[in-house]
């Protein structure tokens, strides 16, 4: 069983999906060993511990400089014998080091279609009011792997959502998150983990 380690910044949705998928055997070539955010008292951590899974807070303030926030993420990640990162919500920039030790075996799920809505400053509700003020009609999710490029690596899955005339940054946010980010990272890991796509 290979090892999945997740990170996190908020609530958890797309942590409690990853959780879901193991235990209904969706993800089978993995279990998730570790949940780590980088801010404290935050709902992922609860749904960690509600699963019996290892929850752990590394806050960049506590490391006292980015660098060794990152060199703090990567070791904690290397002693629990972590062989895939998945971010699931997680708003803190991977440095170097990190990208360097887990190169191609780091995935993200961002809210839009790449390239689309991506890079630099795109996050949360700020991916979907932009493609409401656009006035594109189809969105949707995509998971990548991660590079040194914000939303830069090579894409593994993604899956379109549709664009309601009344839609509302937060109601986009919401279907896309149901009917595309939980159902696509999943599937995105078991396919790295099973070796189907590298």
């Amino acid at each position: 069983m290979l090892k999945i380690g997740v990170l996190v910044s908020g609530g958890g949705t797309n942590l409690q999906a990853l959780i879901d998928a193991q235990k209904s055997g969706i993800i089978k070539s993995g279990e998730i060993v570790t949940v780590v955010s980088n801010k404290p008292d935050v709902y992922a951590l609860e749904r960690a511990k509600n699963a019996g899974i290892d929850a752990h807070v590394i806050t960049k303030k506590e490391c006292g400089s980015a660098d060794a926030f990152d060199l703090a993420l990567c070791n904690y990640m290397q002693e629990k014998g972590v062989d895939l990162v998945v971010l699931a919500g997680f708003l803190a920039i991977l440095g170097e080091n990190f990208l360097s030790v887990y190169k191609d075996r780091i995935l993200n799920v961002h809210p839009s279609l790449i390239p689309s809505f991506c890079g630099d400053g795109f996050y949360g509700l700020k991916v979907h009011q932009a493609a409401l003020d656009y006035g594109v009609k189809v969105t949707g999710a995509t998971v990548h792997f991660v590079n040194e490029i914000t939303d830069g690596g090579k894409i593994i899955l993604q899956k379109a959502v549709e664009i309601k005339d009344d839609d509302t940054a937060e109601t986009l946010q919401k279907r896309v998150m149901e009917e595309a980010e939980w159902q696509i990272l999943p599937r995105a890991v078991e396919l790295v983990l099973s070796g189907q796509v590298k």
